[in-house]
């Protein structure tokens, strides 16, 4: 059974369609990368995983589970779904919000109840994953772009999710930095997470060879390929690096 399952899933924004009809399925361990023009639907679908919105046609299954409006109003079933996958956005500023690197990894495990104990061991683990334990003292909004998508990212491991989402988790970092990151995601991949991210950058993200699903400007899937069938189409490659 597919761990994340989309059966004709459609978005609307009030006077747009965000997703048409997608129609998905992502296994556990899988590693997938979505891509496609701005606008085609790969952060909107990212909301839905994650389930800060709902679809507006169509079926979500998470692990078995259909997640629906009724389900996230729930608010033990909507933190049961917030700990299983976890979401890494563009923009890590509106995700961070501490007064230290330390206590924005603490913050989910401290919302689950965890022990003293077990929130700082969870702390030490994850800033020491992704290699952030040197910016454990300093203040989230003074660091560099890269650093801050470690942080985010670190907190979210906190919760130790089935699933990690990752909205353009490249953008704004120096190649040495994404490089760094992909390396690491590969790491995460290695021990077992489900890797869901949006990316531009098909040149570096190419070279760790995960699933393509890309989408097209009517919001739909145009193509759903392995590393080793895109490698066979170059026009689609070349169509990627224009992106």
């Amino acid at each position: 059974m597919a761990l994340i399952k989309l059966t004709a899933l459609s978005y609307d924004y009030p006077n747009t369609r965000g997703l048409d009809q997608l129609n998905l399925e992502i296994n556990s361990g899988d590693f997938v990368c979505l891509m496609g023009p701005n606008g085609s639907g790969k952060s909107t679908l990212l909301r839905i995983l994650s389930g800060l919105e709902n679809a507006s046609q169509g079926d979500y299954h998470f692990d078995g589970q259909a997640i629906t409006a009724d389900y996230l109003a729930n608010p033990q079933d909507r933190q049961r779904l917030h700990q299983q996958i976890g979401l890494v956005f563009q923009n890590t500023d509106v995700q961070l919000f501490n007064t230290s690197v330390a206590e924005e990894v603490a913050f989910g495990p401290r919302q689950l109840g965890l022990s003293d104990a077990e929130v700082a061991q969870r702390v030490t683990d994850c800033l020491d994953l992704t290699h952030s334990s040197d910016l454990r003292e300093r203040v989230p909004y003074q660091l560099s772009g890269g650093e801050k998508k470690r942080v985010a990212l670190a907190s979210v491991l906190a919760l130790n999710p089935k699933v990690l989402l990752l909205d353009e988790p490249l953008n704004g970092l120096t190649i040495a930095a994404q490089q760094q990151m992909l390396t690491l995601l590969q790491a995460l991949r290695a021990a077992g997470k489900t890797i869901v991210m949006a990316s531009h950058n098909f040149k570096q993200v190419q070279a760790i060879e995960p699933r393509f699903v890309i989408f097209n400007v009517a919001h739909q899937i145009q193509a759903d390929l392995s590393a080793a069938e895109l490698a066979a189409q170059p026009e689609q490659q070349a169509e990627l690096l224009t992106l």
